[in-house]
């Protein structure tokens, strides 16, 4: 059976639609329409005499044949992606995909403006940018890059922190006036408190070690909804400073206490573990870190209205 670059074409597109574990996702990605995609998987599986792919109206997945067949595609893949590393090595432009997973809420207001000065830098580089507030798999995922807020355990990946924040507690004016100002953790208790259901053990707060149970009307898997629900005068909610640093500069949302105040929780870069970096992925995670260097939210953290 011959090689050429039209079988690593497909086998490429093949690796994108079950990482994205759809057709329609992995067309998108593509730039090219979903019937081109079937086509080319079925033209492979007729080429390779399997079927590769389960196809049904709700679910995609793998035969025992399509899984062994993408785990030889990904070392191809890497393979080739070295050896174009290898190659490029030796000028100086940067280029090629870099696959990312990032939070939906730190991505819009803070990460896409990195982004944007990185292609600036390097416009032969082309990034595909994912925003999903759960922890995926490096690998699985077809990522080169995952940037993830807060604790880490998984020791199978290497995570890079560039840059630190804190969690803090916050509330409308409003809220406080109706509700009173809590002044120890132990006072939550008299509280609606806006929960975020995208963590190990929502309904617990903790204080420098200290876990307080709380509860509330609102649970939500989105930090931006939650903070809406604050600024709404709904209650409490416990978030990063950087998604609300300009609420609480410009006086719609304050501080509560902060002689209590949660410990620091850091913003990390994930790579897989015991695998080389492409350049470009080396080059983007050394910009990330001096972009993030100086906490663009910590100008506003500076001009926030005092605490409680």
């Amino acid at each position: 059976m011959s090689f050429d670059l039209e079988s690593l074409a497909s086998m490429a597109l093949f690796a994108r639609v079950v990482q994205a574990r759809s057709f329609t996702a992995a067309a998108a990605q593509s730039g090219i329409a979903k019937s081109a995609v079937s086509r080319r998987i079925a033209g492979l599986e007729q080429r390779l005499g399997v079927e590769l792919l389960r196809r049904s109206t709700r679910k995609l997945a793998l035969t025992d044949e399509g899984l062994r067949f993408y785990e030889h595609c990904k070392k191809i893949l890497e393979a080739a992606s070295a050896a174009e590393d290898a190659v490029s090595a030796a000028s100086e432009v940067i280029r090629g995909r870099i696959r990312i997973s990032a939070p939906v809420t730190f991505s819009r207001m803070y990460l896409v403006q990195a982004l944007a000065a990185f292609l600036r830098e390097h416009p032969e580089v082309e990034i595909d940018l994912v925003l999903d507030d759960r922890f995926v798999d490096v690998i699985e995922g077809g990522f080169d890059l995952i940037l993830r807020i807060g604790r880490l355990k998984d020791a199978s990946f290497v995570a890079r922190r560039i840059a630190t924040d804190r969690i803090v507690v916050v509330a409308a004016p409003s809220y406080l006036e109706r509700a009173g100002i809590p002044q120890t953790p132990e006072d939550l208790v008299n509280h609606n408190c806006l929960r975020y259901t995208l963590v190990p053990a929502s309904g617990e707060w903790r204080f420098r070690g200290e876990a307080i149970p709380v509860h509330g009307n609102l649970d939500v898997n989105d930090g931006a909804t939650l903070v809406q629900a604050a600024i709404a005068g709904l209650g409490l909610t416990v978030v990063p400073m950087f998604m609300v640093a300009s609420e609480v500069a410009a006086g719609r949302l304050v501080l509560v206490l902060e002689e209590h105040r949660r410990g620091e929780i850091g913003i990390h870069a994930v790579t897989a573990q015991g695998k080389g970096l492409p350049r470009r992925t080396r080059a983007l995670l050394d910009f990330l870190s001096k972009w993030f260097e100086d906490r663009c939210w910590e100008a506003l953290r500076d001009r926030a209205s005092q605490p409680c």
